[in-house]
């Protein structure tokens, strides 16, 4: 019995130095970039004009916190940014799981689809003003555009390669068609789904820097802008390291939930 747990503590603490090494080489990783960084302004190889060293970045990102303006400017964006992600993961999903499960659809739209996919929102920026003017639902349709396409295709490819035997399997012992749907395509193509709701959310950050460009006065793409042209280049710095904070944070949230929601998945696989 003592050797039982022994070995289970020995096991315990492999798996724990395993994690702390994978942290520790991640990590190091960030911190030479940042030393890189640190060097490259100081020893004058670029002018500290152009290029501010991390330690004025973060002592920005302080002043700004201190004042709350880096507060607001973050609230700002999150609402736009999961404002437009949650719309497209709503149509994106719903379209999808419909189009993807009824192949004539799917054939027919595909080229239109793909089509569609290759039209930037940048590109579709004077379209989208046109329309909907400078306000937020400007901003909100370019981040939803940006966002949609790879929520939708992978939705659509995602119930596309659901296993044919699992269908037929149901179908054979009696199953409806809601059932079929709920318990056998929608779990099947969870993975691909979610793949296409983190892509999504990449898409969504990026577009979210163009869109509070045009006519906004909040919001971490606008302090970029706004700090670019008065010259404060440590605020414009911190700003974008904001921009990318705010992607990495959406990033992990969206891969928690999707470890959650499709947690049966590798249950099933390591049981098998």
């Amino acid at each position: 019995m003592i050797t039982g747990i022994n070995k289970g503590m020995n096991s315990n603490m492999r798996r724990l130095a395993s994690g702390l090494n994978h942290s520790i080489e991640k990590s190091l990783g960030i911190l030479l970039l940042l030393a890189l960084w640190e060097i490259v302004p100081r020893v004058g190889l670029v002018d500290d004009t152009y290029l501010s060293p991390p330690s004025l970045v973060f002592s920005a990102m302080i002043g700004l916190l201190n004042s709350g303006e880096l507060g607001i400017h973050i609230l700002s964006s999150l609402k736009r940014a999961l404002a437009g992600l949650l719309l497209a993961v709503v149509v994106g999903t719903g379209f999808g799981l419909f189009i993807g499960s009824i192949k004539r659809i799917e054939r027919m739209l595909d080229s239109v689809f793909q089509t569609f996919r290759q039209m930037s929102a940048f590109a579709l920026f004077p379209v989208f003003i046109l329309f909907f003017g400078i306000g937020e639902v400007s901003k909100t349709i370019i981040i939803f555009w940006a966002s949609l396409w790879p929520v939708l295709l992978n939705t659509i490819n995602g119930v596309k390669n659901v296993d044919k035997l699992l269908i037929d399997s149901a179908k054979s012992m009696g199953a409806s068609q809601s059932f079929i749907f709920t318990k056998v395509i929608l779990p099947a193509a969870a993975p691909g789904i979610f793949t296409g709701i983190r892509l999504g959310g990449s898409y969504c950050v990026m577009s979210l820097v163009a869109a509070e460009m045009i006519g906004a006065h909040s919001g971490l793409g606008y302090l970029v802008l706004y700090s670019q042209e008065t010259f404060k280049i440590s605020d414009m710095y911190a700003a974008i390291v904001g921009l990318a904070l705010v992607g990495l944070g959406l990033n992990y949230v969206l891969t928690y939930i999707e470890k959650v929601l499709t947690n049966w998945k590798e249950e099933s696989s390591i049981n098998g």
